[in-house]
C-alpha cells in the first residue's frame, strides 16, 4: 500500500505509475473521499471538545434546569456525532478499498510495457557459465533428438501423473524413486549455499488468515483471488508461495536497526488454482496445483533494499551456474510485474524440447508496500520509526527445476545425468533403468 500523504502530494506521479502498470484508478476521486474523511475527523474532534466542555459545565452548574438544558444539548451533539462517525467509517472503508487497488510505484529503470512482450533480457548465460549476447550463445546441444521430460520421467518411473489424477484430479503428480531423492538433493544444496550467507532456515505454515494474505497484496483483484485456495469456514488461504506466510511473521513488530537485514530461507509446499492456464503447460508438472518451493525473504532498511535485491539475484545466478543450466536474466516490464513489486527480475531456464526459456525464478523488491499493510517498522539510530522494505526471491521451484534438469541432462539411451553439484547429496551420478 502506498502512503496516502505521498498520493496527496504527488497525484500526477501516482496517476502515471498506474497508467504504466495498466491499472485504472480514479486518483482524483480517492483524494476527494480522503478530504471528506479528514473533514469528518475534524468535526468529530470538535464535537468531543464540545462534549468535554459541556461535561465540565454540568459538574459546575447547581441549577437543575440549566443542567437539564445542557444534557439535552449534549444528546443532540451525540446524535450528530453518531451520524458523522457512521459516515467516517464508510469513507475510511472507501479510501482503504481504493488504496488496496493501487499497485506499487515502479522504479524509474523498470521497462515500460503492457505485458511480457515488454520484458527486457539483461543477460544470457550458457551452461558453462559464460555470458553471451541475447539470442546468441550455446544452449544445450544434443547429437540425438531430445525427448520431452515427461516421456523420459515416465519411462524411468520418476513422475506419475496418471495415478495422481485418479487420487487428486488433473494437475497433480507423484514424484517417485530417484526424482524424490533429487528433490531433497536440491533442497539440501540450496540450504548449504544460502544459510552460509546469513539466511535463517524456516518451514512456515501453509495456511494463513485472510487478513495476512490481503496485507501481502495477493488478493487485491478478482484475478489474484482466482489463483488462491480459500477455506471460507476457517477464513484461511493456502499459500501460493512461502513469502506469503513469511512477511506476516513480524506483523505489528518493530525491528532494531542492528537486526536488519533479516533474511529467511523458507521451504514449503505451495498451492495455486492456476486459473486460466491451458494446453501443453497443464500436462505433467509444469503448471500444477501443488508444488514445493524454496523461497528467500528479506526485511531491509529502505536505503539498502536495492543492494539486497542484487544479493538475491546474485544467489539465484550462483545456484544456476552451479547446476550448469543455460538461462537468461529478464527485467519484467511495468505491465508484467506483480502488484506489490517495485521491480522484478526473472530467471528463465532453457527447456530444449519446448525450444524456449521458461521462468524458474523470480526476485522482487516490494519496498514498503507490504510493510505498511503489515505495520512492520524499525527504529533507526535517531530513534525514529520507519517502515522496512520487503524482498523475495526464488531459490528453487522444485517441479520446474526437475524439468530443467531432466531435459538438459538427458542422454541418448534415455538416462539422465545428475548435475555435479547435486551428486554429493544424491549418492548417484545418473538415473537409468
Amino acid at each position: 500500500m502506498l502512503d496516502i500523504k505521498f498520493i496527496r502530494e504527488n497525484p500526477k506521479k501516482v496517476k502515471e505509475a498506474c497508467k504504466k502498470r495498466q491499472v485504472k484508478i480514479d486518483i482524483e476521486e480517492l483524494l476527494k473521499i480522503d478530504k471528506e474523511k479528514r473533514e469528518n475527523l475534524q468535526k468529530i474532534e470538535k464535537i468531543r471538545a464540545e462534549k468535554n466542555k459541556a461535561s465540565k459545565k454540568i459538574t459546575a452548574t447547581k441549577d437543575k434546569k440549566e443542567k437539564q438544558k445542557i444534557i439535552s444539548e449534549m444528546k443532540k451533539i451525540d446524535k450528530k456525532g453518531d451520524k458523522i462517525e457512521k459516515d467516517l467509517k464508510e469513507l475510511e472503508n472507501k479510501v482503504r478499498e481504493t488504496m488496496y487497488k493501487i499497485p506499487n510505484m515502479p522504479f524509474d529503470d523498470v521497462p515500460i510495457g503492457k505485458d511480457e512482450s515488454g520484458n527486457v533480457v539483461m543477460r544470457q548465460v550458457t551452461a558453462s557459465g559464460k555470458l553471451c549476447s541475447p539470442g546468441q550463445g550455446k544452449k544445450t546441444k544434443f547429437d540425438f533428438k531430445p525427448k520431452d521430460y515427461l516421456e523420459i520421467a515416465e519411462n524411468l518411473d520418476l513422475i506419475d501423473v496418471k495415478r495422481a489424477a485418479k487420487v487428486s484430479g488433473s494437475r497433480f503428480g507423484y514424484l517417485k524413486n530417484k526424482a524424490a531423492l533429487l528433490e531433497f538433493a536440491l533442497i539440501n544444496f540450496a540450504l548449504d549455499v544460502i544459510v552460509k550467507k546469513g539466511f535463517i532456515p524456516i518451514i512456515p505454515p501453509v495456511l494463513i488468515k485472510s487478513e495476512a494474505m490481503c496485507a501481502m497484496g495477493y488478493i487485491d483483484t478478482k484475478e489474484d483471488l482466482a489463483e488462491r485456495y480459500f477455506f471460507e469456514k476457517d477464513n484461511l488461504f493456502l499459500v501460493g508461495t512461502s513469502e506469503q506466510s513469511i512477511g506476516p511473521m513480524h506483523k505489528d513488530e518493530i525491528f532494531s536497526e542492528k537486526d536488519l537485514p533479516k533474511r529467511y530461507l523458507s521451504f514449503s509446499t505451495c498451492f495455486r488454482e492456476e486459473a486460466g492456464s491451458y494446453g501443453k503447460d497443464t500436462r505433467g508438472i509444469l503448471r500444477v496445483h501443488q508444488f514445493d518451493k524454496l523461497e528467500m525473504f528479506i526485511f531491509s532498511q529502505p536505503e539498502n533494499s536495492q543492494k539486497e535485491h542484487q544479493l538475491l539475484i546474485k544467489i539465484e545466478e550462483e545456484l544456476m551456474k552451479s547446476l550448469k543450466l543455460p538461462y537468461r536474466l529478464v527485467h519484467l516490464c511495468t505491465g508484467d510485474s506483480a502488484r506489490p513489486s517495485a521491480s522484478t527480475f526473472d530467471i528463465e531456464t532453457w527447456f530444449p524440447t519446448q525450444n524456449k526459456y521458461r521462468e524458474t525464478h523470480s526476485v522482487s523488491n516490494c519496498t514498503d508496500f507490504q510493510a505498511r499493510r503489515l505495520n512492520i517498522k524499525y527504529r533507526d539510530k535517531n530513534n525514529k520509526l520507519n517502515f522496512v522494505h520487503t524482498l523475495n526471491g526464488t531459490a528453487f521451484a522444485i517441479g520446474r527445476m526437475l524439468i530443467a534438469i531432466i531435459e538438459n541432462y538427458q542422454q541418448k539411451d534415455g538416462s539422465i545425468k545428475v548435475p555435479d553439484a547435486l551428486q554429493k547429496y544424491t549418492g548417484f551420478k545418473e538415473i537409468k533403468k
